[in-house]
């Protein structure tokens, strides 16, 4: 993967930088390396500002009434210098002192090199009885009947009158005959009452279904990710992780500890989610941290949410939600071949009818022809014939949904929904950003080519 050369110089200098202001050097030969650094993280600086900047309006309103919780791995991240920032109802770290958001993603999708992310504040759920698989299919759209063993699927929860995306959630079929799902933090009260209603249905109906939601207090999940995570992994559990396929999942040790590991992510990287329980996360985590086979650091939501727009990877209440049909968002795949053809998912009568005759609106992703401001969520697109033709007249033809500068490419990227008749890869368009017009070309997604594991091909 191409990384530039500015950026990443820019990165490097940028924590070379924080090290030696973090050791307090007050030497002439650290003040004039300080000095030189300062001026070569220019650019990085920049790009953190920004990022921050979006981060604290985005997050400004995101803790709960009754105050954030914490998870299991808020003082490692305390002692790791962490910013600490209220996303979902936890306290989650935004970046770290010692390397800012553009570092940290470059980081990411560095050879021999993985973050660690802390992910705990996903909701993980237990769906167990001899019902399960088809209670979760009465709410989803995959074909879980049909899932093998031990595997994951990416599947929604759609509304049953509109097709919209009630929430996007991993589901884990195990050999233990349980679900293991995990949904969005942000979605964890919808989520329990549409569980807990359809349970509710199915035990008026004689079916046997038992659900447990598992608290950040009892169980932790982390993701580590980059190209160098399974170097990292391998010497503390006995799984064989090169026989892990991408989106395979299995129980195992880690450090001594008992995990669930799923090799999937959200960064378009190799990696791996490792659900563990609540007071043995700090244990892996720093057993991880301090691996000799690969450069493992800790990672942010800055980072996260950059490496996942580059990976052309959705989040849900900016690019999908409740309004946007698995059509629409270009997530058809989701929906498994024997659901389309039974017709019997939540609201397959819009989205297969989409399907037929195509949707008024498509999910594209956006790159800016030439510099100016980042892509803010929300910015109106003009069709730019359109916006040339009728000036300040003109129909917007869509919006932005998510924005940021994108480190790999050194360029600002983002997607949103369009008109369908202007989502052809190469279409101008023009968004709307701080009063100026910046200009966009609709290009495919994702903006960086993903890495996720396959299996070496047999001799």
């Amino acid at each position: 993967m191409v990384v530039t050369k500015a950026a990443r110089a820019a990165a490097e200098a940028a924590g070379r930088m924080a090290r030696l202001l973090l050791r307090g050097r007050g030497d002439a030969a650290g003040a004039a390396e300080a000095a030189t650094a300062g001026a070569a993280a220019a650019a990085a600086q920049s790009h953190n500002a920004r990022a921050n900047k979006m981060w604290s309006r985005a997050l400004g309103s995101a803790a709960r009434a009754e105050g954030p919780q914490r998870t299991p791995l808020y003082e490692l991240h305390v002692a790791q210098g962490a910013k600490m920032v209220a996303f979902s109802g936890f306290l989650l770290p935004v970046a770290y002192a010692a390397q800012g958001i553009a570092a940290s993603h470059l980081h990411t999708r560095s050879e021999a090199c993985a973050s660690l992310f802390d992910v705990s504040h996903m909701m993980q759920t237990e769906v167990r009885g001899k019902d399960a698989v088809e209670f979760m299919e009465s709410l989803c759209t995959a074909d879980l009947r049909g899932l093998p063993d031990n595997v994951s699927a990416l599947t929604a929860f759609t509304d049953p009158i509109t097709g919209g995306i009630l929430d996007d959630l991993i589901v884990t079929k195990t050999t233990l005959g349980y679900l293991h799902v995990v949904s969005n933090a942000s979605r964890r009260a919808e989520d329990q009452q549409i569980m807990l209603r359809a349970e509710r249905a199915f035990a008026a109906r004689g079916k046997c279904v038992r659900l447990r939601f598992f608290g950040a207090e009892e169980r932790a999940l982390l993701a580590l990710q980059g190209p160098g995570a399974a170097r990292a992994l391998q010497p503390l559990t006995e799984v064989d992780v090169g026989q892990l396929r991408f989106m395979g999942s299995t129980l195992a040790e880690v450090a001594g500890a008992p995990a669930r590991l799923t090799r999937c992510g959200y960064t378009g990287e190799d990696g791996v989610e490792v659900a563990v329980a609540a007071d043995r996360a700090a244990h892996v985590a720093q057993a991880l941290l301090d691996s000799a086979h690969a450069d493992v650091r800790p990672a942010g939501l800055g980072a996260r949410d950059s490496l996942r727009l580059e990976a052309g990877l959705c989040l849900y209440g900016n690019d999908i939600d409740h309004t946007t049909t698995p059509v629409e968002a270009g997530l058809t795949w989701i929906i498994g071949k024997r659901r389309r053809e039974a017709a019997d998912f939540p609201g397959a009568a819009v989205v297969l009818r989409q399907l037929r005759e195509g949707p008024k609106r498509r999910r594209v992703g956006l790159r800016a022809v030439a510099g100016g401001p980042p892509f803010r969520a929300g910015a109106r697109l003009f069709a730019e014939a359109e916006a040339a033709a009728a000036g300040a007249e003109a129909e917007p033809a869509g919006r932005v949904t998510s924005g940021c500068p994108s480190p790999t490419l050194g360029a600002n990227i983002a997607m949103g929904y369009v008109r369908a008749d202007l989502a052809r890869p190469g279409t101008r368009l023009r968004a709307e950003v701080r009063g100026k017009a910046v200009v966009a070309e609709v290009v495919k997604m994702p903006f960086v080519p993903t890495r996720y594991y396959k299996m070496p091909s047999a001799k």
